[in-house]
């Protein structure tokens, strides 16, 4: 069984900054693609950005530019750097994962982690 563990969501002015990590643990031969999605209040939940086991980025046009996605691959971990955060930024921030465990390599499984409360208001 695989777990994300998200951690370093909280409350931030408008302008402010937040580093939002995830902790993939378990079973995990390896990672393919790793990132960050997030839900508002009353909205579907969007893409934040995703980065690939070749570190190729991809980041839904709203947030090109504010925020940064990275990855340690060593310790199964993804950052998310938010930037020049607006009150539409508030959102749950979800981490999602594609991945293969030791007991199927061959076959790879989408997880989901709880999610991380982001707060942006003066």
């Amino acid at each position: 069984q695989v777990k994300l563990v998200e951690s370093g969501g909280g409350l931030v002015q408008p302008g402010g900054s937040l580093r939002l990590s995830c902790a993939a643990s378990g079973s995990i031969f390896s990672i393919d693609d790793i990132g960050w999605y997030r839900q508002a209040p009353g909205k579907q939940r969007e893409l934040v950005a995703v980065i690939t086991s070749g570190g190729s980025t991809n980041y839904a046009d709203s947030m090109k530019g504010r925020f940064t996605i990275s990855r340690d691959t060593a310790n199964n971990t993804v950052y998310l750097h938010l930037n020049s955060l607006k009150p539409e930024d508030t959102a749950v921030y979800y981490c999602y994962a594609i991945v293969r465990s030791h007991c199927l390599r061959f076959v790879a499984s989408s997880y989901w982690g709880q999610g991380t409360q982001v707060t942006v208001s003066s």
